[in-house]
């Protein structure tokens, strides 16, 4: 989740950001549940995966243990150092840039994969038809996402993400993830989800 919000500096967030137990997945039990769920979401096969937003990159680690070439984008330079590191000698790239605008050029991909990052954008429509202009035909798109907090929620609803997606996509499907606590290292009540959309092939 490392994108601008609110000017916040995600550089300086980066060397403590893994100690959250769904950034860094250190614990086995969590890194496992992380990797089931990403299983299920990418493709069978060996896939080119864009993961925007990826600080650390440990979301990038499993797509590349499952036999995946990642490129990963991210605005921090310091969350970008890490990633390079965790990924060092695997099928990946990592790349400073803007998730709304990734620096990959004519570069298509099967798999667009943002965590916690739409919610923080302020025109997620449009963001989303850009990104995906990135995917190749027949690509997906797999957003995970949430709103968290009472008192001043932010976020963006299941809901209204699905609803975002429907002219853009000719498959949705929406997995609740907030009762899953291995996800999230302890218990959670708020909202978190994740959608994959599949585009209609022209």
């Amino acid at each position: 989740m490392s994108e601008p919000v609110a000017n916040f500096d995600w550089d300086a967030e980066a060397a403590t950001f893994d100690e959250e137990p769904d950034h860094g997945l250190r614990d086995p039990e969590i890194r496992l549940a992380w990797a089931d769920r990403l299983r299920g979401w990418l493709p069978d096969s060996a896939a080119d995966i864009l993961d925007l937003g990826c600080g650390t990159g440990s979301l990038s680690l499993l797509a590349s243990e499952q036999g995946h070439h990642v490129t990963g984008v991210d605005l921090s330079p310091a969350m970008v150092d890490l990633a390079r590191a965790k990924l060092a000698g695997r099928d990946a790239a990592f790349l400073v840039g803007d998730a709304t605008a990734p620096p990959v050029g004519e570069q298509r991909f099967d798999v667009v994969l943002v965590r916690h990052v739409l919610w923080a954008l302020p025109d997620p429509g449009r963001v989303l038809r850009h990104w995906r202009g990135l995917l190749r035909p027949g690509g997906r798109l797999v957003l995970i996402e949430g709103r968290w907090g009472t008192v001043s929620p932010v976020g963006i609803p299941a809901d209204r993400l699905t609803e975002l997606l429907a002219p853009l996509a000719g498959y949705v499907h929406m997995e609740r993830l907030s009762d899953d606590l291995l996800l999230w290292g302890k218990d959670v009540d708020d909202e978190r989800y994740a959608v994959v959309a599949i585009p209609a092939v022209p």
